[in-house]
Formats: C-alpha cells, sequence, structure tokens
C-alpha cells in the first residue's frame, strides 16, 4: 500500500470517495423522513446535518482521538439498517422521539465498544466477514433500480451506455494501468460515464443549476423527546438491536481495512476495532442530538482501498473535511446528486464486487473447518433469501418493523445465534488464576498436567502444553514475569480440548507489548548468528504449536495456542 501520498492524490481519493458516497448520506434521511410523513423542513435540516456528522466522524476515525477512532480510511454515513425502525419512530412519535431513541441507543455502542473483549467468542471473524459478503447481496437490488433510474423521456439505450462506459473504464483502467493511474481507475470510470450521461441527455443540469452555492438548512433542530413514554420502551429495543447489527457490520470494516491497508499480512489489532466502534459510537451520539438518522462505517472504503492500493489516514481527513465543506454547498451537493443512476450503479458494482472477495479473505484466514464453513454457509444463504423475500414473508414482513427483511441484520443474526450455539455446547473449559510471574510456573503446570490427565494424553503431550505456556508467558510477558511484585499483572489460564489436541488461552490486562503473532510470523527458517533469548522461546513456542493467535484489546491481551496431540494421543 501506499504510505503518503501526495496531497494531490490524497485529496483526489478522498473526492472520489466522497462522491460515491454523499448521494446515500443525503437520500436515507430523505427517504425515512417521507415516509414517516415528515415535513420537508425536518428533510433539508436532517440532510444538512447527517452530511455534517457524517464529516465529523469520518475525520475521529481516520485522526484517532485517544480511543475514539480506528486510524484507518473508515468513511462514516448515513445506515441503510436503520430507515425501517427510524420511519415508525417518526411516524408514531415524531423526529424529537427518533432523536431520542437514537441518542440512547447510541450509549449501548460505547458499552460494546470498551468491553469488546468479553463478546470475542461471539463477533468472531466468521461473523464478521459473512456480515460484509452479506453487504452487498442487500445493496445489488437497489442497484439494479438505479440502472433504469434515468429521467423521463431519456433514450432507452441510454441507462445501458452510460453503465457500460463506466463499467468498462473502471475496470479497463484498474487491470491494465499501471502507476499512479490505476489509482485514478474510479474517478476516471465516473467521469467518463457522466460526460456519455451529459450527451445522452440524462445528466440532471437542472437540479445543479437551482441549488445555491452557499447556505444553511431551511429547517430547525426538533428538539429531544424526554417524556420517555410506551413509543419509546416499545422501540427502544428494536433500536439497540440494529444498534448491534450496525456494530458487527462496522467491527467486520474495522476488519478489513486492516487487511487491506498494509503491504505485509498483520494481525488484527482489536484496539483499532474498539476505536471504530467508539467513534461509530460518537456519530450516533452526534446523530441523535441533531435529531437525525444513525450513521455506520460504510464498507465501500475497503473496497476503494483495495482498489486504488491507497490505505493513509490522510485520505480518510480529506474525506471529512470535503463532507463537512459540503454540508454548506447546496450546489456542490447538487452536482454530486446529478449523477445519474447508472454510472452510480456501475461504479458501486465493481466496488460490491471486491468487498464480497474481502469477506471471503476474512473468514478464509481465520481458518475454515467444517463448523465454521457451516455458520457462514447456512447465514449467508437465510440472509439471502429473506433479502429476496423468499423465506415466509407472509410471517416476517412485518416482524420487528420488517427489520428481517434485510439480508445483512438477517444473516448476520443467524450466525451469531449459530456461534453462540457452538460456544454453549463446547466442552467444558477448565481456568487458573495465577499472578502473571515465573513463580507462577508450577502452579500452572499442575493445573496443564490435571487436564492432560483427564483427557487421556501422556507425558508427550503434558510437555507440549507445559511448553506452550511457558513459552508464551515468557516471550509475551518477557519483562514483567521475572517482577515478583504486588503489582505484577494477574493471569487467567483457560484449557479446554477440541478435535485433534487442546487449546489454550492466556488472557491478561493489557500491556504495550508488539503482537506476539506478528512475532512468530516473522521468525525466519534459518539464522546465521545465535539466537537471542526472546527468540528461543518464540521458537520453541512456534514448534509445539500448531496455531497462535493475540488478540490485542485495551483492556485484555488474549492468546489463544493451539496444540496439537501426539498421533497415538489424539
Amino acid at each position: 500500500m501506499v504510505g503518503s501520498p501526495p496531497p494531490l492524490l490524497s485529496l483526489g481519493l478522498g473526492f472520489q470517495l466522497a462522491v460515491l458516497c454523499v448521494a446515500g448520506i443525503v437520500l436515507a434521511p430523505a427517504i425515512v423522513i417521507r415516509a414517516a410523513g415528515g415535513p420537508e423542513s425536518f428533510v433539508s435540516w436532517a440532510v444538512f446535518a447527517s452530511v455534517a456528522i457524517s464529516g465529523v466522524s469520518t475525520l475521529s476515525q481516520a485522526v484517532r482521538f485517544g480511543r475514539i477512532g480506528a486510524g484507518y480510511v473508515l468513511l462514516m454515513g448515513t445506515s441503510g439498517a436503520f430507515i425501517a425502525v427510524c420511519i415508525t419512530a417518526i411516524a408514531e412519535g415524531g423526529p424529537a422521539m427518533l432523536a431520542t431513541l437514537v441518542l440512547v441507543s447510541s450509549l449501548f455502542q460505547f458499552g460494546l465498544a470498551s468491553r469488546l473483549s468479553l463478546f470475542r467468542r461471539v463477533l468472531t471473524p466468521v461473523v464478521a466477514g459473512t456480515v460484509i459478503m452479506l453487504i452487498p447481496v442487500t445493496v445489488m437490488p437497489l442497484l439494479f433500480d438505479m440502472l433504469v433510474d434515468v429521467p423521463p423521456g431519456a433514450p432507452a439505450s441510454a441507462p445501458g451506455i452510460a453503465a457500460t462506459v463506466t463499467l468498462v473504464v473502471i475496470a479497463g483502467v484498474a487491470l491494465k494501468a499501471r502507476g499512479t493511474l490505476r489509482l485514478w481507475a474510479p474517478v476516471v470510470g465516473v467521469a467518463a460515464g457522466s460526460i456519455v450521461s451529459m450527451l445522452l441527455g440524462i445528466y440532471d443540469m437542472e437540479l445543479v443549476a437551482g441549488a445555491g452555492w452557499i447556505g444553511l438548512p431551511d429547517g430547525a433542530w426538533p428538539g429531544i423527546d424526554l417524556s420517555f413514554g410506551v413509543t419509546f420502551w416499545t422501540l427502544l429495543p428494536a433500536f439497540v438491536f440494529v444498534t448491534l447489527v450496525g456494530a458487527i457490520e462496522t467491527i467486520g470494516d474495522a476488519v478489513a481495512i486492516q487487511r487491506v491497508s498494509h503491504r505485509e499480512a498483520r494481525a488484527v489489532d482489536f484496539r483499532a476495532v474498539q476505536g471504530a466502534l467508539a467513534s461509530d459510537g460518537l456519530g450516533n451520539l452526534l446523530s441523535g442530538l441533531a435529531g437525525t438518522v444513525p450513521n455506520t462505517t460504510y464498507s465501500t472504503s475497503v473496497s476503494v482501498t483495495e482498489l486504488t492500493g491507497v490505505g493513509a489516514r490522510r485520505v480518510g481527513v480529506a474525506v471529512g473535511v470535503i463532507f463537512i465543506v459540503l454540508a454548506f454547498l447546496p450546489k456542490a451537493l447538487a452536482l454530486l446528486l446529478a449523477i445519474p443512476g447508472p454510472v452510480a450503479a456501475a461504479y458501486i458494482t465493481v466496488l460490491m464486487a471486491m468487498l464480497f472477495v474481502v469477506g471471503m479473505k476474512i473468514i478464509v484466514q481465520d481458518g475454515v473447518d467444517y463448523r465454521k464453513g457451516l455458520i457462514v454457509g447456512i447465514s449467508f444463504w437465510i440472509g439471502a433469501g429473506f433479502q429476496n423475500g423468499q423465506i415466509f414473508p407472509e410471517y416476517f414482513s412485518t416482524f420487528a418493523a420488517g427489520l428481517l427483511q434485510n439480508g445483512m441484520t438477517a444473516g448476520g443474526l443467524v450466525a451469531i445465534l449459530m456461534t453462540l450455539f457452538t460456544e454453549l455446547t463446547s466442552p467444558p473449559r477448565r481456568q487458573l488464576e495465577v499472578k502473571c510471574s515465573l513463580s507462577a510456573l508450577p502452579r500452572i503446570q499442575q493445573f496443564l498436567g490435571d487436564f492432560a490427565s483427564r483427557n487421556g494424553w501422556g507425558q508427550v503431550m503434558r510437555y507440549r502444553l507445559d511448553t506452550a505456556a511457558e513459552e508464551t508467558l515468557l516471550a509475551l510477558f518477557h519483562e514483567e514475569v521475572r517482577d515478583n511484585g504486588e503489582d505484577a499483572r494477574r493471569l487467567q489460564v483457560v484449557a479446554y480440548r477440541e478435535e485433534g489436541g487442546a487449546v489454550l488461552e492466556l488472557i491478561a490486562s493489557s500491556g504495550e507489548e508488539e503482537n506476539l503473532q506478528d512475532r512468530v510470523a516473522l521468525l525466519s527458517d534459518t539464522t546465521d548468528a545465535p539466537p537471542v533469548e526472546h527468540e528461543i522461546s518464540l521458537r520453541l513456542l512456534h514448534h509445539v504449536a500448531s496455531s497462535i493467535r493475540h488478540q490485542q484489546y485495551h483492556d485484555t491481551d488474549v492468546v489463544t495456542v493451539r496444540v496439537k496431540a501426539p498421533d497415538d494421543d489424539a
């Protein structure tokens, strides 16, 4: 990936991302308010607030204020998952009720971000990858509708020509261009499609001509309803659940953007994921205070980063600034919104295709066994079925305000439930809590010896378990394990059996260590110089462990080590 692109290139990439996403940010609140019968003055206010807040939250993702923000290019925009429940809130309680429900449900997201480590067994890469794969399934029906979204009286061939030109130019430039030109493939494609659209008469010039240059919305802030009546308590569970669904999408996007933003493969930094969730919560909090539809991360940023090869944070800063400026420039918004539906649909189709592959990569890189494969397969196809209205629509079309009609929501919920079932029916876990010190090794060895005996394993497996635990302790906490003082961190050791061997989890309060998974992956097979003490621990650990996974959270370090049993013991 390009580490520090020039300012002009960063601005250009930021502009193309803004062009891609601003229509969704503007249209979603307009659709919600009009469907609920809200006033047009509220539409103008909600659109203004949505664009401005999307800019602020996008900036927070890129810049990373403390524990808020991922530190990556993660665009924020109006959440489509909230459309159904927001329509119900406005229809039954008015704009002020919407503001209150969004405000309260955003607090749940802050709580999830701060204690994400507690949900690590449920919100897994399999769940996140499945949700990401379902995003294109959810979006594609809208794209197909956009392919014929042209003004009345337009030539019948115009939509097909405009979409084809856009798609061919993007794909051609991306596949064949080299160097900097490849980075501009999306912009070149959209520009070519827009020029063709002007020649065919389907570019809405009247929308641009009628908009003002600079201005504020005609509407006013709707206020907040603090009565907490029956409507609030009836709708709050639905808002909290959709917030959870949005959090899963954010987790998936935060994982995916890390996968595509580095030249070399790295372990996922869950502190960045927590930051992305906190920034998402900040956006929802601001949306509630402003009285508009909540926002979420836009997976488009992952696709564009994959396509262009640029993951520099300054691109995210550029997008955030552009959004904030656009909120006060009606004519600029109109210029972007005037891009014909077929052109936008062709552009987004390329990005959704790449996003689907990113979701697959997340699942495959986590390791796929038959259980994970079953979860992914069933969840994906159930999500696709609900999205297309093929699964008992007479029962589910009105359930929870039609929440399950969204394929991402339905499939994500199935993936969570299947993962929970797998966890609840897994073999019992034995655990031990000790001080993170070398003095605790005898207790850990006794604990692992009892664990090995209970599972019928012999001395060889016991040696492997002892070595895995000891070398993980030395490699990860090499400074602290020698400290026998009272301030040493507490360490929880969890052991359980799985098919073909055992799993050890070493859980401690978080420190400043390098990621152990990355350090093991960087080990060379040979070395001319005698290995240092820490590298010896890493090599021993690499020898006895079949896999190592290090999840770093702000409050917790979790190292998961899988140890294969000898053939005669398995």
